[in-house]
């Protein structure tokens, strides 16, 4: 199978014992590529690291993440921003809106979103979108850049059906992970409603880790527990849904440059 992690913090201090290792596990299930969301200024080397170790595997998205705006917010986009020029993204992201833990900086948090929608019109490039207890805001920030042409993808999609419907009219792509294979999440249900065309894969590791492996650290590898899950309640196959979100993946994020 010919697969692609959309979505994997495989930086994090999770896999410092033990990359090669989980790199390897990955390879040998089939992934091809990982794609790697940047998530505030000091993850910016640890990504570019990766992708210095791991050429025509892993890729880099640059963005500020919500929970990660605060206070300096404006230093850290110039930061991440003027970081473009060394550690060329194939995506702006992860972005987006997340009210879950705290709504100190709900306003600054929309202006970052905005600048980084904007920024990547500009250069032409997709966005990995994050958003937690925000769905009403998030759609309504992104709908104007949509209609210039912007495209993206709902990172970690768990939400209903009229959801993906909202995401299905934008003509956006949705991550599908770990939540697929929990029993009571419903995402399950929900993804027969989804066109395969706007599916990808992600694992969003060391998080999210699916079910047969859940309460462990999360890694690549195990996108094929998610690949069988999909598979099982569309009624096609495995492979087929490997490839499928690997085209899907090829080409929101263009890839094959």
């Amino acid at each position: 199978m010919f697969i692609i992690d959309t979505h994997a913090h495989l930086y994090a201090d999770e896999f410092k014992e033990d990359l090669s290792q989980t790199v390897a596990k990955a390879k040998a299930i089939g992934v091809e590529k990982i794609l790697l969301p940047n998530v505030d200024k000091d993850s910016l080397q640890p990504v570019y690291y990766l992708v210095q170790k791991f050429p025509n595997l892993c890729y880099p998205m640059l963005g500020l993440h919500p929970t990660y705006v605060k206070e300096d917010f404006k230093s850290q986009l110039v930061e991440i921003k003027d970081f473009a020029t060394k550690l060329t993204p194939i995506a702006i992201g992860e972005i987006g809106l997340d009210y879950y833990w705290d709504t100190t900086f709900e306003k600054e948090q929309k202006e970052v979103f905005e600048s980084q929608l904007a920024w990547a019109i500009s250069l032409q490039l997709p966005v990995a979108i994050h958003t937690r207890k925000a769905w009403n805001d998030t759609l309504e920030i992104i709908k104007p850049y949509a209609n210039k042409g912007l495209k993206g993808v709902f990172h970690c999609f768990s939400g209903s059906k009229e959801q993906a419907k909202e995401v299905e009219k934008l003509g956006w792509h949705m991550g599908i992970g770990g939540v697929s294979t929990y029993k009571n999440a419903g995402l399950a249900e929900v993804i027969p409603h989804i066109p395969l065309e706007l599916l990808v894969l992600e694992t969003d590791c060391p998080y999210l880790t699916p079910v047969p492996h859940r309460g462990k650290r999360n890694e690549p590898s195990f996108l094929i527990h998610i690949i069988d899950k999909i598979a099982e309640v569309t009624g096609k196959s495995s492979s087929e849904i490997a490839n499928i979100t690997s085209q899907n993946a090829i080409q929101l994020f263009n890839l094959n440059k």
